[in-house]
Order: structure tokens, then sequence, then C-alpha cells
């Protein structure tokens, strides 16, 4: 995230909280709720509606038998259709999409074959050459008939001219500023702590992209080439590690709804005509679930279903992410998982974006390490995916941050995607991220210096802000 924008967001969200005295909090998530769920309360939709029960119980064996010894679908599962309130969706195909470059082929080649709509969300657009390939991409599927809608963040995109989006506009793309810096602009109240940090694009409604992936140059060597565009200020330049997923199926239904809403909320002037919801048959076997978070909902699903899903674990945790601040329950969910003996292993960054929020999650460091968490950082690449795989089965791919901001401020959104053959690419993907970081020891940690713990504490005292 460039400095700029950086400071803008959080210097102005901390001053107009002190302000205002605003107060936002996370779920208290009770154990004993979580572990009384049961599958039976669980509902699978397919390409035409529910499922019959024995269909139901069919997908939900099989996902048992191929998973690992895991509780998670005895103990979660209904807790978490509770929650979230969409059923879970079968006959799905998904794509694991690692890094910038073959994240924007796949977009670029799905926006190229569009016939009917792009719907397009993300919370940084830059005006460099990723953001005028997206914007050529755009207009021309504007040229030939396709209705495209596009919603981007006031401070995430802040730096971009007011002309990259009025050019957009002035050839048919019907754009909408989400949560205007300038009050004066905010269609439906102001808060210019509320931000969308959300990262999805469905096309035709038949195709669906999440992850956390902007709209950016920084991401165009990925992480395993030598160079990049972006500096963050440490005195090397070095790529950026993101992770995207790609969806064909019925879900993608889900997360169309969640584009239409964040319009409606957003007052944007009215979309034009097209098949949002067209009938999408069968594309594969993954069970997926579209959950979406908001600043304006009573509590974070995301937060949640993310704590509920980590203390119905059994046998490992495998979680990676760009800015880790969990707080107190997060964490107690966390290290309780270590302590009854689940793997538990953090890839985290070795180098950020942004200090602040990083040295106010290395403060969690050493209580962590106690507990048996193994912690690892990512080296060669500024870490910036957002995952979770728990137990060989449960993955969580998205735009959600570990942090206070991610849950409290923010609009996210993320996929669950339930599919042991998808959990073994996303385990090797990690495995092959591990084998490129350095792992943390506690004697290691304990040795750090003065300049470091002051750094830690400082930050600590913003963390609801970050």
């Amino acid at each position: 995230m460039p400095a700029v924008r950086l400071l803008l967001s959080r210097a102005a969200s901390a001053c107009l909280l002190a302000l205002l005295g605003a107060c936002s909090s996370l779920p208290t998530i009770a154990p004993d709720t979580a572990e009384a769920a049961g599958t039976d309360g669980v509902r699978i939709d397919g390409a035409h509606g529910p499922l019959s029960a024995d269909a139901q119980k069919r997908v939900l064996d099989r996902l048992k038998a191929a998973g690992e010894d895991t509780d998670i679908f005895e103990r979660h599962l209904a807790f978490e259709q509770e929650i979230v309130g969409s059923p879970l969706s079968a006959g799905n195909k998904v794509t694991l999409l690692q890094d910038g470059p073959s994240t924007y082929q796949a977009l670029y080649g799905a926006m190229a074959a569009a016939k009917n709509s792009i719907d397009m969300e993300s919370y940084i657009i830059e005006d460099d050459e990723v953001g005028q390939r997206f914007a050529t991409e755009l207009k021309a599927a504007v040229a030939r008939g396709v209705v495209v809608n596009l919603i981007y963040d006031s401070v995430g995109s802040i730096d971009t001219p007011k002309a990259y989006f009025d050019d957009l506009a002035a050839h048919g793309v019907n754009t909408l500023q989400f949560n205007p810096v300038d009050p004066r602009k905010a269609k439906a109240g102001w808060d210019v702590n509320q931000r969308d940090h959300r990262k999805l694009t469905v096309i035709d409604g038949r195709t669906a992209f999440v992850g956390g992936i902007n709209i950016s140059s920084v991401y165009s060597g990925g992480s395993f080439r030598q160079h990049t565009k972006y500096e963050p200020g440490h005195g090397q330049t070095v790529p950026w590690r993101d992770t995207d997923l790609q969806m064909d199926g019925p879900v993608v239904a889900d997360f169309q709804k969640l584009f239409m809403d964040t319009w409606a909320r957003q007052k944007g002037r009215p979309m034009a005509s097209a098949d949002y919801f067209p009938q999408i048959e069968r594309r594969g076997d993954v069970v997926v679930r579209a959950i979406g978070g908001t600043s304006t909902e009573p509590y974070s699903q995301i937060y949640a279903t993310l704590v509920s899903a980590i203390r119905s674990s059994s046998t490992s945790i495998l979680l990676a992410n760009a800015y880790f601040d969990p707080d107190p329950q997060l964490m107690g969910a966390i290290m309780d998982a270590a302590r009854r003996g689940v793997d538990v292993q953090l890839l985290l960054p070795s180098i950020s974006d942004t200090w602040l929020v990083s040295a106010a999650g290395r403060r969690h460091y050493g209580q962590l390490l106690e507990s048996g968490v193994k912690i690892y950082q990512r080296e060669g690449a500024l870490l910036h995916s957002k995952t979770t795989l728990i137990d060989g089965v449960w993955c969580a791919i998205g735009s959600t941050n570990l942090d206070w901001r991610s849950f409290l401020h923010n609009d996210e959104v993320d996929a669950i995607v339930l599919s042991a053959s998808f959990g073994d690419q996303m385990r090797a993907a990690f495995k092959n991220d591990l084998a490129q970081s350095e792992p943390l020891t506690l004697d290691r940690w304990n040795d750090r210096g003065f300049k470091a713990r002051l750094q830690e504490w400082t930050a600590g005292m913003w963390e609801y802000w970050l």
C-alpha cells in the first residue's frame, strides 16, 4: 500500500473515531455453541436448488471420508450456516491462482470472453500499466455490448487521477466510488473509516474471482521473479506474493448478490439491465460457501466463522496472512488449538509495506511460540496472501486480513472451499512458501532489540484503528 494512501487512511480514521467516540466490537463466539452444531442443519444447494437429504448426506460423507481425521463437519458446518445465512453450494469448479501474472491473465481472458456483464470491485485501482490494461478490457467489453459495473474504494484508490475513472465513465462503464473521502459526494452517509477492501470480479454471472490481489503493477513480477516495480521502504526491491481463486458454478450467484448488495448500500446509479443471475449448470464437484463482511452488520460473519473453524480443528491449521494482528479471542482460539495438539503453522511476512501493522502483530509472537504455534517468515517476497487451510479440507481464500480493521471497519469477501483435493493444492502451495521462509524460534524472538520492542509497544496502542 503506498505511503500516502496508508497515512491518509489511518490518520483520518483515528482522528474521526477519536472525535466521534465511535466504538465497534467483535462478537463473542461461545465454544459450546460451536460444539453443539451438527450436520443435520446443513443446507447444500446444487445447480437447480437445494439437494435432497440423501444427496446432502452423500456430499458430506464424501468430504469427511476424503479429509483428515477431523471434527470440522460435526462441529462447524451447521454453526457456520447459522452465522452466514447462505447455504453451501455444490457442483463448482475452483482454480487456484498464485501471484499477479496468473491472476491477471485469467481475468483478462474472462473479461475478453464476457458476453453479458462484468461486475468488478477492488480496493486499489491504479493508473499504471496494469490499470490501463484493465481499463482497455472494460471499455472494449462495453463497446461490444457488455454491461460493466465498477466499484472502487475512495481511500484505496486515492492516488489514482479522477481522469482515469472519468474516462471509463465516458466509455460507458458504470462507476461507483465507495464511501468518498469528500463527504459532499457521499450518497449513503459518511464514515471515512469504513472502507471497501474487497477484491471481487463476476463475469456473466457464471465466473467469480476473489482473493487479495488489487489492480496494480506492484503484482506484475510475481513472487518467483527477481524484480518488481515497488520498493516498500526497506532498501531493496521485492516481488509480491498473493493468492486468488477462480470459481465457476452455482456459488457464483452468491458472489453476484454480494456485489449488488454493496452497490445498493452505496446508492449507486441504477445498474443497466442484464442477465445477472443465469441458470448455472454443474461445473465440478467442489463445495463452496460465499461469505461477505461489512462494517454495518451487527458482527463480522467472516470473523465468527473463522473462530468457529479454528475451534473445530482436529489435526492442522495452515494460515498465511499479510497483516496479522489478532484480537484476544482469535489469539486464544489459535493458541488453544496448538495446546490441544493441533499442528498450527503461521506463515507471516518478513517485510511489509507498513511497519505499523507489522509491529502491532509482532507483539503476539512470544505468546504464540510459547503455546506451541510454529511461525515462519516469508523471505524474498512481500507476503500479501490471506489463506487458511484447516484439517486439509476446509479452506478460506479472500481479502480478509487477520487484524482489527478487516473485522471491524472494512467490507471484505472470502470463499470457503470444502474439498480434500483442493486442500492438497493449498497444502502444496503452503509448503512451497515454507521452503522460502525462515522459522522463528522463541530464543531468537526473545533476543530482539529494544528498538523492535518499542515499535511493537507503540503500534499496539493503535491496533483498533489499524
